[in-house]
């Protein structure tokens, strides 16, 4: 299985056709069809109505398709029913707070599979903690499911929950996305997320601030909602050209000290012995992926 690239999702209310039109050509790894917070109650039913022919609409541009769903008991069923259909890529599932929870997703997802000729365990999960209770049981809930893919900790209705009002720096955020952080690299899950709001979407060195803060504490990408947000995400979360090249050269003079019969060799000034020449390797197939993810982007586009 190749390397997930998941650096920008970009989330669109699921409403609002003129918002769907040109989602295909914001270049985002992923496009979110949102049903939650950003549909009033009145309109979630027509929302609905429009998911299946928006999914292979927002997935021309050769990003991955999600829907957001709604975390509550009497509106559950009517999304899953209404966003697992071929072309889908995952289910965004928000406020997780109990491994319980999970598994009831699960087996709607399950069901609907079969239901509609999609092979078993296509359909992913990519959820969200957002309050303490959640938190406290986040890795139970990532044991819930083999389906999840990505996780992170939902920065507004965190602080929320906290009781306190966002800030510049995102230092509200800290404990909750180390501890996720902690938890994906654990369980081989994506760790997406910021160290600040996407809510500032005028605010773009702000929003850069934020998402680089995020990628030092280990989190690979990020939820965003505007499409000026999406290359500051792709940039940020790809290794720099300059970082690749000399990856590649750590790596070729490592094989070569090998080839010598030595496993520590100096480069730059530096020694590079196993861990890394493995960080290197890291950089370089991330970038590899991310290269192959662009050319098809880039071929469905055309």
């Amino acid at each position: 299985m190749g390397i997930k690239i998941r650096r920008s999702i970009l989330i669109f209310p699921a409403n609002v056709p003129r918002f769907l039109e040109k989602a295909h050509l914001r270049g985002a790894d992923a496009i979110t069809l949102d049903l939650e917070d950003s549909v009033p109650p009145a309109e979630k039913n027509e929302a609905r109505k429009l998911v299946r022919d928006a999914i292979p609409a927002v997935g021309r541009g050769g990003g991955e398709v999600l829907v957001r769903i709604n975390n509550e008991p009497d509106l559950i069923c009517e999304d899953v029913d209404a966003s697992v259909y071929p072309g889908l890529t995952g289910i965004h599932f928000p406020k997780v707070e109990s491994a319980a929870q999970m598994h009831r997703l699960d087996a709607l997802i399950e069901a609907k599979e079969r239901e509609r000729g999609i092979p078993p365990n296509t359909i992913t999960i990519s959820a969200r903690i957002e309050t303490p209770l959640g938190l406290l049981s986040a890795e139970a809930i990532a044991d819930a499911s083999p389906r999840i893919d990505t996780y992170g900790l939902g920065t507004v209705d965190w602080s929320f929950a906290l009781g306190v009002e966002p800030s510049e720096d995102g230092i509200e955020l800290l404990y909750g996305v180390c501890k996720m952080v902690t938890i994906c690299k654990a369980k081989g899950i994506l760790a997406t997320g910021l160290l600040g709001s996407v809510a500032g979407f005028k605010d773009l060195e702000g929003f850069e601030r934020a998402a680089v803060r995020g990628k030092q504490l280990g989190l690979v990408g990020s939820g965003c909602i505007h499409p000026t947000q999406v290359p500051i995400l792709n940039r940020v979360f790809s290794p720099s050209p300059e970082r690749v090249a000399q990856s590649r050269r750590v790596m070729e003079a490592y094989e070569d000290g090998l080839k010598r019969g030595t496993a520590s060799v100096a480069l730059d000034g530096k020694m590079v012995d196993i861990p890394v020449y493995y960080r290197a390797q890291v950089i370089v197939d991330r970038a590899d992926a991310i290269d192959a993810l662009e050319r098809k982007k880039s071929k469905a586009r055309i």
